[in-house]
């Protein structure tokens, strides 16, 4: 660090006061690079605060559009009012990099302790939200708006820093715009791919604070420009010397809003074509930023010798719009085959397959974001040539950041609650793209040269966007989903708040299953495998229950299978099904094999977050049951963590049971150790039952677990439960215990030394690509953990047929990992066996009918 007495700041100083042209052109050239760098360390702690802050108000408020919308919004409102407060004075600052420092040492300090506060502050929240909901979420606005608010004035106090360094408002604020935007580049992509994995959530806080402190100190250390006299073109002299203009501000504003309107449309329409994993949605965010940064530092050399500012500013948000659509209108399965092409090529050369899927994300991202967020990056130093006085450029950019980002806000909500629920993504888009027309053709009628051939571009493209709008089918990305799923027969396609939720038929003959999609993403059907797990997934833990269980519930709604097995359980008083999304909850009354759980009156269905209904309720639960998507998706870890099993064993009554869905073909072998260690660290008494030959169920418990061979039959007799087992290959009391796997002395050995998932180190979230063949490794090893199951009560004759009925189990597992090796004619040969031996097994038959089509 450079400190106010050294060599450096002595010849800086000399050369200012004795006004050396050369050197002090130079040193003023150095200046802007500094600020720019400065700006871009403090992107990149902007953008990791906003993750962290975002993630931990999910366990705080959920992660339901709502919540979450609410905690954006916040975020940017703190932003917006800085820009308007703090530009202001920083024009009044007669040492602004001075006044910058203390805004970064600020946001640092805040950032930190905000970080630190959110991860205790739920029970406050859910106890003052209990008397005062308008105080409770006051209160976290509060909170995530204060270091924002600091953040917004970074930009306009050292752009007012500037004002003396050579280049018109447009350049130089271009080029800080674009330096920090980069930095939040940097930010979005650390965050994912190293930070969190590497540190956690709270240590990621301190990490960000420490960019934010480096950038204070290169502030402190950096003296403040004196006024130098610079030879300017015509042009900019002329568009300097006049103040600012609100009619810019407007519309600005209003792209801004069309630009977030954009961001929140991408976000469902692109996700068919990536993955719900968080590093999928940090390479399109990075990808929209990119485009933003770039479009900015391009467009920023040329602004001051703009002729025609508004007729510029005017096409390129016209252009933004038009390209954006036009994208959406030519996506086909060429987008698919490219995307494979690259994944293919990227790992045979990198020899990874997390490389080859990051460059399938990175394709899709570079072909419906990047091109229109570059024209709109373009547009941000053309619009702070129209609206900002030089004279006030802390005062003007403030406003121009913070009308940008209000309409930001506004565009997100609308496009995020009113127009997707309406009239779906596409016509979202046409909507957003004719308003970026309609912003385009005003900003060009306001230019002094008329409707000249040049200018005319503008409403040739207004014309072509809305034709574009009026001739794309709405139901289009509803076709390439299902083209890309395997053609089948669409039965729902929903676009609603927060996600897309489909159904889609398929299979052959007699074997047509239907399938549920969330973001494009598979998360279970209504296919034998699917409905036996989760028959088991509800009922097996009520059967195996030593107390006489009255209430239950599942947290996920899915095909409503596990929810409807309880109905099949008679003696249960309450039941209770939380789902997230009502498009969810509708979409589930298209499936089979559910005894219509959506229909049922006994069956309770709250549109909550499973989490969310923990903590705001203090009813205690028999029985609570888990089928969330799988561990690594985005947002689904919070289920998934020691602290949510805490949370959930304090809301169990006597001899209550929480039962995980843990699936073993959507991570790595070590994630799932890692998984079934937070289960462990949770619960006294655990026990592991294979419900699938893709699904385990961990069942966890402050009592001991106790298995009533005599109970257990009895409980099995009641004809609803027997009828609801059978149809899934669970004819007896053997067929349920050869289930069984181990306790928890064989999960201790499992599980070893892997360090468990939780709030702070959410690892599974970020973990590694799963490998190809990973079910051929963890099944097996999970399977080597049987232990004979502690039965009470039992003859030998019964324990003879549960070793029988496991044998068969074993038999079908081994002849499945032989099918998935390749390994054909052993599994004909296996398959052969157990249809001699057990024939009429509808599982096991199911899988040798599908084999036969």
């Amino acid at each position: 660090m450079t400190t106010k007495n050294s060599p450096f700041m002595r010849t800086t100083a000399l050369a200012e006061t004795t006004g050396d042209p050369l050197t002090g052109q130079r040193i003023q050239a150095f200046r802007p690079a500094i600020a720019a760098f400065m700006l871009f360390l403090s992107g990149t702690a902007a953008l990791i605060f906003q993750v962290l802050w975002i993630k931990q108000l999910s366990l705080i408020t959920g992660v339901d559009v709502y919540a979450v919308s609410v905690g954006v919004s916040a975020f940017f409102l703190g932003l917006a009012l800085g820009s308007f407060v703090l530009g202001r004075a920083g024009d009044r600052s007669r040492q602004p990099f001075r006044f910058y420092a203390l805004l970064e040492t600020g946001v640092a300090v805040l950032g930190a302790g905000v970080t630190i506060a959110l991860s205790r502050i739920a029970p406050l929240f859910v106890a003052i939200e209990s008397t005062n909901s308008f105080a409770a979420w006051s209160l976290l606005i509060l909170v995530i708006a204060a270091p924002a608010f600091l953040m917004g004035g970074t930009l306009p106090v050292l752009l007012r820093a500037l004002d003396r360094a050579p280049g018109g408002v447009g350049a130089k604020g271009g080029r800080l715009y674009a330096a920090n935007t980069l930095g939040a580049i940097v930010g979005c992509l650390a965050v994912s791919f190293v930070i969190i994995p590497a540190l956690g959530v709270q240590a990621t806080g301190l990490a960000a604070a420490g960019l934010g402190v480096a950038a204070a100190a290169i502030a402190l250390s950096t003296r403040a420009p004196v006024a130098l006299n610079y030879p300017t073109d015509a042009a900019a002299t002329s568009a300097l010397a006049k103040p600012g203009s609100r009619l810019a501000l407007v519309l600005y504003a209003i792209a801004g809003g069309i630009a977030l309107g954009y961001e929140v449309a991408w976000s469902q329409a692109i996700v068919q074509f990536i993955s719900t994993r968080s590093f999928a949605f940090s390479l399109v965010l990075a990808t929209y930023l990119a485009g933003l940064a770039l479009g900015a530092a391009l467009f920023a050399r040329r602004t001051d010798r703009l002729s025609d500012p508004w007729g510029t500013f005017g096409l390129l948000v016209a252009l933004a719009g038009f390209v954006g659509l036009a994208e959406l209108a030519v996506l086909g399965p060429w987008l698919t085959a490219l995307q494979t092409s690259a994944e293919a090529a990227v790992a045979g050369i990198t020899g990874s397959i997390f490389a080859g899927m990051s460059a399938r994300f990175l394709i899709a991202a570079l072909t419906i974001v990047f091109v229109p967020t570059l024209i709109l990056g373009a547009a941000f130093p053309v619009a702070l040539r129209l609206a900002v006085d030089p004279d006030h450029a802390g005062r003007d950019t403030g406003r121009v950041l913070a009308l940008n980002t209000l309409g930001g806000i506004a565009g997100t909500l609308l496009t995020g609650f009113v127009l997707i629920p309406a009239f779906g993504i596409i016509r979202s888009f046409a909507t957003l793209a004719v308003a970026a027309a309609a912003v385009g053709l005003i900003a060009v009628s306001r230019g002094r040269d008329g409707w000249s051939s040049r200018r005319l571009v503008t409403p040739v493209l207004g014309i072509l966007t809305v034709l574009i709008a009026i001739m794309v089918p709405s139901e289009r990305l509803a076709g390439l989903l299902n083209l890309s799923r395997g053609n089948g027969t669409i039965v729902s396609y929903e676009e609603g708040l927060g996600a897309t939720v489909a159904v889609i038929e398929q299979g052959q003959s007699e074997r047509r299953f239907r399938r549920l999609y969330i973001q494009g993403v598979s998360n279970t059907g209504d296919a034998m495998p699917s409905l036996r797990y989760m028959r088991l997934q509800a009922l097996l833990p009520l059967l195996i229950h030593k107390g006489e269980p009255k209430s239950a519930l599942v947290i996920g709604l899915g095909t409503g299978i596990t929810a409807g097995s309880l109905l099949a359980y008679p003696d249960l008083d309450r039941r209770v099904a939380a789902e997230l999304l009502p498009s969810v909850a509708r979409a589930s009354a298209l499936f089979s094999g559910n005894f219509n759980a959506v229909g049922d009156g006994r069956l309770e269905i709250r549109v909550a977050d499973g989490r969310r209904e923990l903590l705001r309720s203090t009813d205690r639960y028999d029985l609570i049951t888990l089928e969330p998507p799988p561990p690594s998706a985005a947002g689904v870890v919070n289920l998934y963590s020691s602290d949510f099993y805490r949370l959930a064993r304090a809301r169990l009554a006597a001899n209550g049971l929480v039962a995980q869905w843990l699936p073993i073909a959507t991570q790595n072998d070590e994630d799932t150790q890692a998984l079934v260690r937070s289960f462990l660290d949770s619960f006294p008494h655990t026990s592991l039952w294979s419900t699938e030959l893709h699904e385990m169920l961990l069942v966890g418990s402050a009592e001991p677990q106790e298995l009533d061979a005599g109970r257990i039959a009895e409980r099995m007799a009641t004809p609803s439960v027997a009828a609801a087992l059978s149809e899934v290959g669970v004819a007896g009391v053997p067929d349920l215990l050869a289930t069984w796997m181990t306790d928890r002395a064989g999960l201790e050995h499992y599980a070893a030394s892997a360090l468990p998932v939780t709030d702070d180190q959410p690892r599974i979230e970020y973990a590694g690509w799963v490998r190809p063949d990973e079910l051929q490794r963890t099944l097996p090893a999970l399977v080597a953990l049987r232990s004979k199951p502690p039965l009470v009560g039992a003859d030998k004759d019964l324990e003879k047929s549960v070793t029988g009925a496991h044998d068969r189990l074993m038999l079908f597992y081994q002849a499945s990992l032989n099918a998935y090796a390749g390994y054909r004619a052993e599994w004909a040969r296996d398959m052969e066996l157990l249809m001699r031996v057990e024939p009429g097994n509808p599982y096991y038959r199911w899988f040798v009918s599908s084999s036969e089509h």
